[in-house]
């Protein structure tokens, strides 16, 4: 069985989603972004796993579901970060991030049988999951992160090394307003949509 990572911030106003401030106040933006979260982490919740783990920055909350395992995230830039995720793991494992609230159990029941690692890309040029069947830091460790190329970029370092790699379906990231409809409309009856909803800002923008 293969172990699920969720890599998140604590769901704080002015710390999270900042780029949805405006038309957002800081106080929406973290909403979303708590909704996003907790719907991210019921889909992780319900899907097939040998151990559940949120790599937290921050502190858990309410939002939190029972069954998982709280890590804190270690210092330094996004690869390193994910690095050391990767890094608690002894066997299999895929980590996701806290941004497609539209995931399903469904695409997280990886397979590793025929495979060494998955690749889910991103409509940002980014990638919101990564699998691989034998975590090793390097394969993340100097990948430039938050630019068009980054998912380029880490697919090409895991064929370099000589890994069979999947693809998942490629999902849109939340990082703008626009974003945020679009994916609301991708899961019209999770958290995220619901929140999204209830902002003023967003009657704006439909």
């Amino acid at each position: 069985m293969t172990t699920l990572l969720v890599i998140a911030k604590e769901p704080l106003p002015g710390r999270v989603k900042t780029r949805l401030t405006p038309p957002f106040t800081p106080e929406e933006a973290a909403g979303l972004a708590e909704a996003a979260l907790t719907d991210t982490l019921y889909a992780v919740a319900a899907a097939p796993a040998s151990r559940r783990v949120l790599v937290l920055d921050g502190s858990p909350g309410p939002w939190l579901p029972p069954g998982f395992e709280v890590l804190p995230q270690c210092a330094g830039g996004l690869d390193e970060r994910l690095a050391d995720a990767f890094g608690r793991c002894a066997g299999p494992a895929l980590l996701i991030g806290m941004d497609t609230p539209q995931v399903t159990p469904g695409l997280l029941g990886v397979d590793f049988s025929d495979c060494d690692a998955y690749f889910g890309p991103a409509e940002d040029g980014g990638f919101w999951a990564l699998g691989l069947a034998e975590p090793d830091p390097a394969l993340l460790r100097g990948v430039p992160m938050s630019t068009p190329a980054t998912g380029a970029v880490q697919r090409e370092r895991l064929v370099a090394a000589g890994l069979r790699v999947r693809d998942l379906p490629r999902l849109q990231d939340v990082d703008t307003a626009a974003d945020a409809h679009a994916v609301a409309a991708l899961a019209p009856r999770g958290r995220f949509a619901a929140r999204l909803a209830q902002c003023p800002a967003a009657a704006g923008l439909r």
